[in-house]
């Protein structure tokens, strides 16, 4: 799977990527992950004709030294579909900016 990872976080780098996560994001099933919605306008065209199968995200994984953001597009409610695929280059840029901007909002330096 393709994937944005940034590693060599530290124990207090982590505590607050996961105040910042638990403030911002939706909260997954599993400790540790996060859902970030796709906003409406970056759909791609299968997403957008599949709006039952909405809303889509993708998934943010906190783990003990490092921070994963899928770059699926993953739907809420059908794990099989065509309408879940690889980000699109605005999608993709999406996740970077708002890794960038949690990034900076933390002050993390990893």
């Amino acid at each position: 799977m393709r994937q944005y990872m940034i590693d060599e976080i530290s124990f207090l780098e982590r505590d607050a990527l996961d105040s910042y996560l638990k403030r911002t994001l939706k909260p997954g099933g599993l400790e540790g992950v996060f859902f970030l919605s796709v906003p409406p306008d970056l759909l791609g065209p299968e997403q957008l004709n599949h709006g039952e199968c909405g809303p889509f995200y993708f998934t943010v994984v906190l783990e003990q030294g490092s921070i994963r953001f899928e770059l699926l597009v993953r739907s809420a409610s059908n794990m099989h579909c065509t309408c879940i695929a690889l980000a699109t280059p605005a999608q993709r840029q999406f996740v970077f900016d708002f890794a960038d901007r949690m990034l900076s909002e933390e002050m993390i330096r990893a």
